[in-house]
């Protein structure tokens, strides 16, 4: 993702129902983490599980990029302080949550089930 010099990232924090859209996300950025959400700056939001991330920003009219990870979750770069709403990361950190982490435990776990089925002739 190319983004441009300067811009800045905020991760939320919190829990957040990915279900929700423009509106409400930009309300999240306006009163919880106290920021202008058509400043330019871009704002990041993960679903409990972290398998989901939607990005906020304004570019003459509000856009959200969503990412859906198939396997793994999206790792939390920074260290955030207890009752914080939001952090401020950089841009090769948001590039980093976004490729994604993969989690050696769960990958394993989604593939003991999974064995191939062989089919016998059809008689």
């Amino acid at each position: 993702m190319i983004l441009p010099r300067g811009v800045s990232v905020f991760l939320a924090t919190g829990r957040v129902d990915l279900r929700w859209s423009f509106d409400a996300l930009s309300g999240l950025a306006k009163d919880r983490m106290r920021q202008d959400p058509r400043s330019g700056a871009l704002f990041v939001f993960l679903n409990a599980r972290r398998t989901r991330a939607k990005v906020l920003f304004f570019d003459h009219g509000y856009c959200i990029l969503h990412k859906r990870l198939d396997r793994g979750t999206f790792p939390v770069p920074v260290v955030v302080q207890p009752g914080a709403e939001h952090v401020a990361i950089s841009a090769a950190e948001l590039e980093l949550l976004l490729r994604g982490l993969e989690d050696p435990r769960r990958q394993r776990a989604s593939h003991r089930g999974t064995r191939k089925r062989t089919t016998s002739a059809m008689h």
